[in-house]
């Protein structure tokens, strides 16, 4: 819309003063009517449609683990999605995040978390921070969060993104999560959010006895599996498969 379209054949000074004063007030009403329609576009609170939609979504897959849906509800999932991709926030989708990096859809967040069997106590270590929203599902289940990334941007940004959502107390480190995070292991779940070509021995190293991790394993941009790993009480290894997925490769410097 032209706000200079509305002005109409008057005196040429008057022209001018009108047309900036219409100009103005159609431009304001205009911002004031895309902000609305903007807030209007996303969920306020758990309760709200779009959110509730994405829940039925992944509840029709299966999923019925009322603590992990509930992580889930709590985490504004459009406050981690690249602007251009915001009217897709809540639809059941991985949507690009920049540098070939994907947030992951909603249902295997959901599955990748129940997975891991998270108490209120454990210490989780996430591979692949990418946007910070898989972080943030986490953090509702357990105070004791690390993330790493390896990709620099990606890294700053999820954590000016978590900082303003209210995760302030997520650990991020930038970094090859190949190697994992010796100093803070052990763990008692490990969350991969990028595909391996086979798992990494330093996160099982980092593992701890009795801890699951969830990891989707095989060949790049092409079907992968996604492993349950669970280091038994002899630290002797088991893993099953679990469904095929596909995932974006884990990034390696």
């Amino acid at each position: 819309m032209n706000p200079f379209s509305y002005c109409l054949p008057i005196p040429p000074v008057q022209t001018i003063h009108r047309c900036i004063n219409l100009a103005a007030g159609v431009l304001f009403l205009h911002l004031i009517f895309s902000f609305v329609a903007v807030a209007a576009e996303f969920p306020k609170d758990s309760q709200a449609p779009e959110m509730q939609d994405m829940l039925r979504t992944i509840q029709a897959y299966g999923m019925n683990d009322e603590t992990v849906l509930n992580a889930v509800s709590r985490v504004a999932r459009h406050l981690f999605v690249a602007e251009k991709n915001r009217k897709y926030s809540y639809q059941d989708t991985p949507l690009k995040i920049g540098y070939g990096q994907t947030i992951s859809q909603p249902f295997i967040v959901a599955e990748m978390t129940r997975l891991l069997g998270l108490t209120s106590d454990a210490k989780v270590l996430e591979i692949g921070t990418g946007s910070g929203y898989q972080a943030a599902v986490l953090a509702e289940l357990t105070k004791q969060v690390y993330s790493i990334e390896i990709i620099k941007p990606l890294h700053e940004q999820a954590g000016k993104t978590l900082k303003a959502a209210g995760y302030s107390g997520i650990r991020l480190r930038h970094g090859d999560g190949y190697y994992g995070w010796p100093e803070a292991a052990p763990f008692q779940a490990i969350i991969v959010t990028a595909a391996a070509g086979q798992i990494p021995p330093p996160l099982l190293d980092q593992l701890a006895v009795g801890g699951r991790m969830v990891i989707p394993v095989g060949k790049s941009f092409g079907t992968q599996h996604l492993i349950l790993v669970i280091k038994n009480r002899d630290g002797t290894i088991s893993s099953s498969n679990i469904m095929p997925v596909r995932f974006v490769p884990l990034v390696r410097k």
